[in-house]
């Protein structure tokens, strides 16, 4: 049981940094500049963070079976995670304090084209 569900973390894991590198190529597809990857702070990570033009996004990236299904997987409790990693990342990056900031997402599932969310959850940064 437990080598079952050590092997099902270990699966998940390169399932979602897949997913990452894929939310990553379209992103910069659509004129993005990955600036980070898997940024952990105070409790938190942020899946990506991109810029384009003079907008910051903290992009969190979901994979799922299904499209539907990974939209429903952003919980209020993920964002005020987020929240606290964006802070600590604008914290040690104070050049983009000035900027627009954002939380996107992208949701990935098999066979499926990746669906970018813009402004999926609000970004308390105060």
């Amino acid at each position: 049981m437990k080598r079952e569900r050590a092997l099902n973390r270990v699966t998940s894991h390169a399932r979602g940094l897949r997913a990452e590198r894929f939310a990553a190529l379209i992103l910069m597809l659509k004129g993005y500049r990955v600036l980070d990857r898997r940024y952990a702070a105070l409790g938190g990570e942020i899946d990506l963070i991109a810029r384009r033009g003079r907008t910051i996004v903290f992009v969190e990236v979901k994979a799922r079976s299904q499209l539907d299904a990974a939209r429903t997987a952003i919980s209020a409790d993920k964002g005020r995670r987020l929240a606290r990693a964006a802070r600590h990342w604008l914290a040690h990056n104070a050049w983009a304090m000035g900027m627009t900031l954002r939380c996107d997402a992208v949701f990935v599932a098999p066979r499926r084209l990746p669906r970018h969310l813009v402004a999926v959850m609000p970004l308390a940064i105060d």
